[in-house]
């Protein structure tokens, strides 16, 4: 199973921002997936969370800027993000779990950079 996170980049204070994921090598529809993030110097912190019925959760820094949504595509979940601010700058992780084994598979990380 590999994931490929996809859409950072640099971008200007307040401007959006659409990150994706998709994992390949399975046929199995993974039931949790999610974004980290971790900014220099920092802890990894969960960002946003969607499981497969349908909830999602946030960081509070988060809340109201940040959308986590699934795609019609099997195992793709995207983080549409507003408002960013320099302290949003940071490498973002996906993940994605595996329903039956419980395991967390990682994306390598893509780089958003959000200038002041």
């Amino acid at each position: 199973v590999q994931l490929q996170a996809y859409g950072g980049g640099l971008v200007q204070a307040g401007g959006p921002l659409r990150l994706s994921c998709t994992a390949s090598g399975t046929v199995i529809v993974f039931n949790v997936m999610g974004w980290y993030r971790q900014a220099p110097g920092k802890e990894r912190e969960l960002v946003a969370v969607s499981t497969n019925d349908g909830s999602t959760s946030y960081a509070d820094s988060v809340k109201g800027r940040f959308t986590i949504s699934r795609g019609v595509a099997k195992n793709t979940v995207f983080l549409q993000m507003n408002s960013l601010s320099p302290e949003d700058t940071a490498v973002y992780y996906c993940y994605q779990r595996h329903p039956i084994i419980n395991k967390d598979y990682w994306g390598h990380g893509t780089l958003v950079t959000v200038s002041s």
